[in-house]
């Protein structure tokens, strides 16, 4: 019979944080052209670059599977978590391996902020709550080359960065009318559409 964990006895306490999730565009194609060795090379190339470029602007990576990884700012450097996902295209587009191969690669990220509580599961830190599923839902909405924020997000202090606000989305479990804005890198003037 399995043995359950006990349940904490004090309650967790929240945070408040910045979520960055980048994803490739197109990895199961390259994953059906690539021989497997390469395409699990590329892969790994993929995450180490993520994974040391999301620490050097200050973040955590909670998680990486396949072809996503997942990073952890506090809410007061939201800016380095937008800015390092801004960057993350371009350092996807630039991998070695991928260049070697003749393949481009091309990613999206959502970046969503709010209440987490966090902790240790299976010795690495996880983050739960709305803001992971919400930068999630962001990812997938975002086209090829795009980071899509949420208004928590875009109404923060994002210096050399310009938001631009896109059509209300249906995001699964967010509602019909999800307020997201488009990130890139820009001046110091942040752009207000309504």
């Amino acid at each position: 019979m399995t043995k359950l964990l006990p349940l904490p006895s004090a309650p967790a306490d929240t945070t408040s944080a910045c979520l960055v999730l980048v994803d490739l565009v197109g990895s199961t194609k390259l994953a059906h052209t690539l021989p497997l060795p390469h395409y699990m090379s590329l892969m790994t190339e993929f995450v180490q670059v993520m994974i040391l470029s999301f620490e050097a602007r200050g973040g955590q990576v909670l998680q990486h599977q396949g072809d996503a990884v997942l990073a952890y700012w506090d809410a007061r450097h939201m800016a380095h978590a937008c800015r390092a996902a801004l960057e993350a295209h371009d350092r996807a587009a630039r991998l070695t391996l991928a260049g070697l191969l003749g393949v481009e690669l091309r990613l999206r990220a959502g970046v969503a902020a709010g209440e987490v509580v966090t902790g240790m599961v299976g010795g690495q830190r996880s983050a739960y709550g709305l803001p992971v599923n919400y930068a999630r839902r962001l990812c997938d909405a975002a086209g090829s080359g795009e980071t899509l924020v949420c208004g928590q997000v875009a109404a923060s202090d994002l210096r050399g960065m310009i938001w631009e606000a896109r059509a209300p989305l249906a995001l699964q479990g967010f509602g019909a009318a999800c307020e997201t804005f488009s990130l890139r890198l820009g001046g110091e003037v942040r752009m207000k559409v309504d």
